[in-house]
């Protein structure tokens, strides 16, 4: 909005200039969202306190040191949406349609998250939304924004999957390419909602997503950037490094009161929303497999919990003491910081070695 309003002014004041340059607004985009944060985010604890009570239902087979946790308020990813999305509206170019394509995905599965929050509270257990009610939500979500990437993107790249290293080597999918990009997008939403299992264990992982896809999203959008590097040039992609910046802006506010010990959870209303909008980037960056690589922290989680459920049912043994992976080491007893800060280690090595595969090929 601000895009549309004030660079036109810009032959009769030189500093709205600035704002044609996608890195100023990025930039601006991450500020709006870390202000609204910090500003807005202790009003929002204390209602969603007030409205919900116990707070969020605790896993009674979860580790024993949880139980502490009991009275925490939930929904945080509420305040999480609103920066995004204001945030974006103001910076970001309007007429983009990939900014809407992500803020459709970001929106609809935050919808999903919330439904499955307001009904664990009312119902005072942890179960929520059903598995295939939820899935099917985001299926529909998925399926529409990959119809939209499809039908409107470049005819040579809007189909293809581009293969980490190789320069030259893309994929043509044909319209196999929607139910991979609702793979991608789901398969994200959910891998992020595993992991979001301890204070602050998730949202620093999505601030380095968040961060270098911003980067992926400037440079696949710029032409001599592209062909200097390489890649797969998709057109228009380079506003939704605003979105990025949004994202950690976001990240940023929600990280001071999630911070252990949290004063609030995400709750799936933020883990699905934001884990459904770095996979619709890396769609439309056509980088979906390097999100697997810089976000590898999720997919290991997601990993855990197949191979303990898989492991279970056909030998009725357990691989892990307790999945997702995190309460694993907690119940070997990591310390709840220790596991946090060595996953976020984890999520920085990866990020590099998908960063690489800008150079690498």
């Amino acid at each position: 909005m601000l895009y549309h309003l004030l660079f036109p002014l810009a032959d009769e004041f030189i500093i709205f200039n600035l704002f044609r340059y996608i890195t100023f607004r990025t930039g601006g985009a991450i500020l709006t969202a870390s202000v609204i944060s910090f500003v807005f985010f202790p009003t929002l604890i204390r209602w969603l306190k007030s409205k919900q009570g116990e707070g969020q239902p605790i896993r009674s087979d979860g580790p024993e040191t949880h139980q502490k946790k009991k009275g925490t308020p939930t929904m945080g990813g509420l305040m999480i949406l609103i920066a995004v999305m204001i945030s974006t509206l103001l910076w970001a170019d309007l007429t983009n349609l990939f900014v809407w394509v992500v803020l459709l995905v970001t929106i609809g599965f935050g919808l999903i998250g919330f439904g499955d929050d307001f009904l664990k509270l009312t119902k005072r257990n942890t179960k929520g939304l059903s598995g295939k009610l939820k899935l099917a939500g985001q299926i529909g979500t998925g399926g529409a924004a990959a119809l939209i990437i499809a039908v409107f993107g470049q005819d040579t790249v809007s189909h293809g999957l581009a293969i980490p290293f190789m320069k030259d080597l893309l994929i043509d999918l044909g319209w196999f390419f929607v139910p991979m990009a609702v793979f991608v997008m789901v398969g994200a939403s959910n891998a992020v909602n595993l992991t979001d299992g301890l204070d602050g264990l998730a949202i620093v992982p999505v601030m380095i997503a968040a961060s270098c896809f911003g980067l992926i999203a400037y440079l696949v959008g710029n032409t001599v950037f592209a062909n200097y590097l390489q890649i797969h040039h998709v057109p228009g992609t380079g506003e939704l490094a605003v979105f990025c910046g949004a994202m950690v802006g976001a990240g940023l506010g929600f990280l001071w009161f999630n911070a252990p010990p949290a004063m609030v959870f995400m709750g799936d209303t933020g883990s699905l929303s934001i884990g459904g909008a770095l996979g619709a980037i890396s769609v439309i960056t056509k980088h979906e497999l390097v999100l697997a690589i810089i976000g590898g922290l999720f997919v290991l989680e997601t990993v855990s919990v197949i191979v303990q459920v898989a492991s279970y049912k056909l030998t009725g043994k357990r691989v892990f003491r307790m999945a997702p992976l995190h309460h694993h080491f907690e119940k070997k007893g990591w310390a709840e910081p220790t596991v946090v800060i060595r996953f976020w280690i984890i999520a920085v090595v990866l990020a590099l070695v998908g960063l690489s595969t800008l150079k690498l090929r």
